[in-house]
């Protein structure tokens, strides 16, 4: 049921708006969104689909409102009669327009919003970018979203909601997205990781963590063009091809040569404690002068610029509630609308921050740009029947202004325990690396490159992890000169004549894959990279 305020000619169009942000977000692109996706309204209602797209959209501004609440926000600054919705024409309004106008919206506004000139956005010339998956998203407790998401176990049982799995590829320097997936979150990280893949380009410089070294998605990654830094875990030993004057060395995986930095990284804080960790990164940057490994190292740490932008989503943003929507056509348009009013943001904090040379985007605050896009809404009255809001007469704006007015300080160096915030035992272990349980200050940070060990110096009871690491070994302890299959399978154990018939089997697979080079008549050596290619120069 919609009611009306009599007494005046009603703009059905009016409350369509986002404040501010509509600069953003302007009313010829939900238009164009709308008969793109084939849902404009088929005759004009009191709530039109360009409205339902605004009102999407602003469900997600003001979380913590119920619908009618966020109507009367949209609607406060009008003058005139305007439309008075029940809960059940907004929850109608939601249904008729479906996720795919909010998705194409998002699709739109995605991507990298800085300048190349824009300070922290870059590493020499590619872009810096990441991606990772947020696991912590709540939706309610209702039996259509147990069976899209199914029910995640934990050490006590099932858990009591849903989760949502999200990923994002994201820029680091912005923390503006540049694509997104997500859906249940048993199918892991790597297969939505899969989907953003696509999203890279040349110019981009990837920084992802342990859980993306699979040989397959590194393989799509590099088949993109685009470079890559990631940290493997230390159950993998990658063979030793070349050794490199700084410590790092070449190997080949999935048919890449890749360069393997393992460093150990040591944290001293103003309390005198220290600690550490050792880090196993893979990278296709396999010049060592270019791209020193300690320059590397230190880059590595700009990925956690992603967790930056999943806690502005998640805990300032939504404040950490549950969901709205109890199905999961609303749960997908819902989230497709936070993520657009997320990056909406992004981009307006961005634009202002340009406009002082030499700043840093992570000096702009989130919650001052949230707070200022919620004041924006119902900031200037207008007539119902009247224009759509006023825009803005300077490029930065009101939130702009209240954004560079109150600028972070540059960033310090500090650290706190990462401690479990939803203990599932009273017995978990937390704190491993034995980190100060209070935000402290960094008074040094220590870098060590380890150079790997060579086949005689390794631990002799340790057995190579694959057949492919066992014959590495073997030929890097014969300096790589050629060695016949027989001399191989001596070496490795091999009697059996079937077994000796499947080394050379195997033998001329790696070779069809470029991994061994046939010098003679079943004679082999590692393929090695004749001379390292120097990364392009800025």
């Amino acid at each position: 049921m919609i009611k009306s305020v009599m007494g005046g000619t009603s703009d059905v169009f009016a409350p369509g708006h986002l404040g501010e942000l509509t600069e953003v977000v302007p009313h010829e692109l939900v238009d164009a969104v709308l008969e793109e996706t084939g849902t404009r309204e088929r005759r004009l209602r009191c709530l039109p689909s360009r409205v339902g797209v605004y009102f999407v959209l602003a469900l997600g501004l003001f979380e913590h409102l119920g619908a009618r609440l966020v109507w009367t926000k949209l609607t406060a600054g009008l003058v005139g009669p305007v439309p008075e919705p029940s809960e059940k024409a907004l929850r109608d309004l939601r249904r008729r327009i479906g996720p795919a106008p909010i998705q194409r919206l998002f699709e739109v506004l995605a991507g990298p919003t800085a300048q190349p000139s824009t300070p922290g956005v870059r590493y020499r010339r590619w872009r810096t970018v990441a991606f990772d998956g947020c696991s912590s998203l709540i939706v309610p407790s209702h039996e259509r979203n147990w069976s899209w998401l199914g029910r995640p176990a934990t050490r006590l049982g099932e858990a009591g909601y849903p989760r949502l799995m999200l990923m994002t590829l994201c820029e680091t320097g912005t923390r503006a997205l540049i694509a997104a997936a997500f859906g249940p979150v048993a199918k892991g990280e790597t297969h939505y990781a899969q989907q953003l893949a696509p999203n890279l380009t040349p110019e981009m410089l990837l920084l992802a963590d342990r859980a993306f070294h699979t040989n397959d998605l590194l393989a799509q990654v590099a088949g993109r063009g685009a470079q890559f830094l990631v940290r493997c875990t230390s159950r993998r030993h990658p063979p030793v091809l070349t050794l490199l004057p700084d410590g790092s060395y070449l190997t080949r995986i999935a048919g890449l040569v890749l360069r393997v930095i393992e460093a150990e990284i040591h944290t001293r804080t103003a309390d005198g404690s220290t600690f550490g960790e050792t880090y196993r990164l893979l990278t296709t940057l396999t010049d060592h002068r270019s791209d020193p490994a300690h320059r590397l190292v230190r880059l590595y740490h700009e990925r956690w610029e992603i967790e930056c932008a999943y806690l502005a989503l998640r805990h300032t943003l939504l404040k950490g509630r549950v969901l709205r929507s109890k199905d999961p056509v609303g749960l997908t348009q819902e989230l497709w609308g936070l993520l657009t009013l997320y990056q909406a943001l992004r981009s307006v904090m961005v634009t202002a921050v340009e406009t002082r040379a030499q700043t840093d985007p992570d000096r702009a605050a989130f919650t001052t740009a949230l707070e200022a896009a919620r004041d924006t809404v119902a900031l200037v009255a207008r007539p119902a029947g009247g224009p759509g809001p006023q825009t803005k007469t300077d490029l930065v704006g009101h939130i702009g202004t209240r954004l560079l007015r109150a600028l972070l300080p540059k960033r310090r160096p500090r650290t706190s325990a990462r401690v479990a915030k939803r203990g599932v035992s009273r017995y978990h272990t937390w704190n491993r690396d034995q980190r100060p349980r209070d935000s402290s200050p960094i008074t040094a940070i220590e870098v060590t490159i380890n150079e790997p060990a060579l086949p005689t110096e390794r631990d002799p009871d340790r057995r190579p992890s694959s057949p492919w690491e066992q014959l590495c070994q073997i030929l890097a302890a014969n300096a790589n000169q050629p060695m016949h299959t027989r001399d191989l399978a001596d070496h490795m154990g091999l009697t059996a004549p079937q077994a000796r018939r499947n080394l050379t089997s195997q033998l001329c697979l790696w070779t069809r894959n470029s991994l061994l080079t046939r010098t003679a008549p079943s004679t082999y050596k590692i393929t090695l990279p004749e001379t390292l290619t120097p990364s392009p120069s800025t």
